[in-house]
């Protein structure tokens, strides 16, 4: 499976056992992947300006129904343009922690070459509203 879906430097960089830069291999190369497209602001990367996931555009929005579908808008978009390898299937938002600035936001994904079905849970802070008097 590792040759279908390739492999590529580890995030976050590190060394492996033998002091050379670690590689991921498989799910674990796609699922870091999909992690460092929605932790990028677009015009982080100066060579690259486009890539990256408009998430960030929101973390000083209410959060409110029209966000959160912004949300799931932004990250379907970014990992539809930039991670060819998966199939999104679901985008779900979860506001249990959103007093404390934190979105938990599900992606369910299909791996296109196995059509293996995986989930990751992305944390997105926000800055929490203030309180009026």
């Amino acid at each position: 499976m590792t040759e279908v879906l390739g492999s590529g430097l580890a995030f976050p960089l590190s060394v492996d056992r033998r002091g050379a830069v670690a590689l991921a291999h498989g799910e674990t190369d796609v699922e870091q992947a999909i992690v460092l497209i929605l932790a990028t602001a677009p015009g982080e990367r100066p060579m690259r300006p486009e890539f990256g996931c408009e998430l960030h555009d929101l973390v000083f929005e209410t959060v409110d129904a029209a966000t959160v579908g912004r949300m799931e808008a932004a990250v379907r978009s970014a990992l539809d343009r930039w991670e060819p390898r998966v199939d999104v299937t679901a985008v779900d938002v979860d506001l249990a922690a959103v007093a404390s600035g934190r979105l938990d936001i599900r992606i369910e994904y299909a791996i296109r070459a196995t059509n293996h079905r995986r989930n990751l849970v992305y944390p997105f802070y926000v800055i929490p509203a203030e309180e009026t008097a």
